[in-house]
């Protein structure tokens, strides 16, 4: 420092900079224990998991292409057995007739025989008499008994086709190894009418470029699509506000209306009241792969919440009740969104029970999830919830402005919690991996990448 030549040199305190650097490195000390190494040990606790799901997967292909082997096994070894059979009929109904000819021909033979010996007998003898009342057989001898021609069945093997056997053994879906994102990232969002009070809740997907939307104590259901315009407005038929919409997968809107208890249906321009129900009331509901509706129903005598499955206009599914006789679900009408897995599993976001609940398709109960282990932010309050192509969960987290991403198995993969959420609400996926998320005071719906392929 006292040298003159250094003197052009910037001249810092050392223990200024010593002190800057210390509280450089307790700040990223906390991080790195505070977030950044959690991550990677939820992460590291995760592997063996998925590991040990994708073995339990495969195997499961395993045991399902042995069954349909065995299956078709049991097919071809019936439909030998069956061609079997009908060569033994026919062998006898050839033998039978065969032997019927032999029995004629050996009856014949004797009389032959005789006729011989009589007409030797004849010619020998002078009697006028006997030679009188001889009688002709020989044009009955002539023909013989009724002749038939054996023509026997042929067998012609079909050359094996290989890919005709690989056909009807089935097939699996195109392997892929896709990648949640570290960071998803927003591909776009729209602004729509609902905002505040009359806030934002609910999102489907009309196509991958298309959306439905509805509001809080808003009577109109708007389309629109990725460009940000506002395509079609309809108002709902009894002028309330509905609970929830959905599109079938014909294409059409359908949408709870509590206030009146019915379960009713947008056709272009006719709208269409499908079911009514009495004593209960419908609040959220889904469409399945199979064209049935998922509903959640809700007593107007506090009795259990259920889920109702409806084909057409018929109550095909009850589900409320576990292997004990226990609830599934609360009994308020509080919110509680539901949907349908790949596996035809139904997951139900049940917010006052602050859980996922999943039941397999024939209502049986499956697992609760209620937040990661290792997670202390506030307390979980699922809103809306959807699944994607590869059987993940995704579920929104309104209070913690976040979503929870889990497996079919109720493992939890991840949080989308880096896109700006704003108090996020109603879910739908598109057929390419992207989610779009309903923010409830915003009124914005937001287009979100999750998935990378590999």
């Amino acid at each position: 420092v006292a040298s003159s030549e250094h003197k052009q040199h910037r001249k810092e305190d050392i223990l200024t900079l010593f002190e800057t650097k210390r509280k450089l490195m307790q700040k990223e000390l906390q991080d790195l224990k505070k977030s950044i190494y959690p991550k990677y040990q939820a992460a590291a606790t995760n592997i063996p998991v998925q590991r040990a799901d994708v073995n339990q997967r495969f195997q499961k292909l395993t045991t399902a292409l042995d069954k349909q082997g065995k299956a078709l096994h049991t097919e071809i070894d019936t439909i030998i057995q069956g061609m079997k059979s009908d060569i033994d009929d026919m062998d006898a109904q050839h033998i039978a007739a065969i032997n019927q000819q032999e029995v004629a021909i050996n009856h014949t033979i004797p009389e032959i025989t005789q006729a011989i010996l009589n007409l030797k007998r004849l010619l020998n003898t002078r009697d006028v008499c006997l030679v009188s009342e001889y009688t002709s057989r020989t044009e009955e001898f002539r023909s013989l008994p009724a002749q038939f021609q054996v023509t026997l069945p042929t067998f012609t093997p079909q050359k094996i086709n290989r890919e005709q056997i690989h056909q009807q053994i089935g097939s699996w879906s195109e392997p892929a190894i896709t990648f949640l994102l570290d960071e998803p990232r927003i591909l776009t969002d729209i602004q729509t009418e609902y905002r505040g009070f009359h806030g934002l809740q609910n999102v489907s997907c009309q196509s991958d470029s298309e959306l439905w939307t509805c509001g809080y104590r808003e009577n109109i259901l708007r389309l629109y699509n990725l460009q940000r315009k506002l395509l079609r407005s309809v108002k709902v038929k009894s002028g309330n506000h509905p609970q929830d919409i959905a599109v079938t997968r014909s294409g059409d809107l359908v949408y709870t209306d509590t206030s009146n208890s019915s379960i009713n249906i947008v056709r272009g321009t006719y709208k269409q009241t499908l079911i009514r129900l009495q004593g209960w009331r419908p609040s959220y509901l889904c469409s399945t792969s199979s064209g049935d509706l998922l509903v959640i129903v809700i007593s107007d005598d506090d009795e259990p919440t259920k889920v109702v499955r409806y084909s057409g206009f018929t109550e095909k599914q009850s589900i409320q009740w576990d292997e004990r006789s226990r609830p599934l679900y609360t009994s308020s009408g509080y919110i509680k969104y539901l949907c349908e897995n790949k596996n035809l599993d139904i997951c139900v976001a049940d917010s006052l029970d602050s859980a996922v609940v999943v039941v397999n398709e024939a209502g049986k109960f499956r697992f609760r999830y209620k937040g990661p282990p290792f997670t202390t932010r506030g307390t979980f309050q699922p809103r809306g919830i959807t699944t994607d192509s590869r059987g993940n969960i995704l579920t929104s987290d309104w209070y913690n402005h976040r979503i929870h991403i889990i497996d079919q198995d109720g493992h939890f993969l991840r949080f989308i919690h880096n896109c700006g959420l704003q108090s996020p609400w109603g879910l739908c996926v598109d057929s390419r991996y992207n989610l779009f998320v309903a923010e409830n005071y915003t009124g914005k719906v937001k287009k979100i990448q999750y998935y990378k392929e590999n």
